[in-house]
């Protein structure tokens, strides 16, 4: 599963629309659609919200966490 796969998996599985989402985790709309279309990923800041979100809501976030981590150490490499 891709990051963005899994980050519209977690907002599917909240029953929410992305607007919804991008309000729970502070962010604008186009943010999460283009999280969601791999566009771009979440910063620092936006995966500590995400995580917020999903230990609240009983969420699992470790897949999401482990593909971001990966992209991270890619795009260093």
């Amino acid at each position: 599963m891709t990051f963005a796969e899994e980050i519209k998996r977690i907002r599917q599985r909240s029953f929410l629309s992305q607007e919804a989402f991008a309000k729970e985790v502070n962010v604008s709309f186009s943010t999460v659609n283009r999280w969601e279309t791999g566009k771009t990923r979440p910063n620092l800041m936006a995966m500590k919200s995400i995580k917020g979100y999903c230990e609240k809501n009983n969420v699992g976030f470790e897949q999401l966490e482990e593909l971001w981590l990966s992209a991270e150490r890619e795009a260093k490499e």
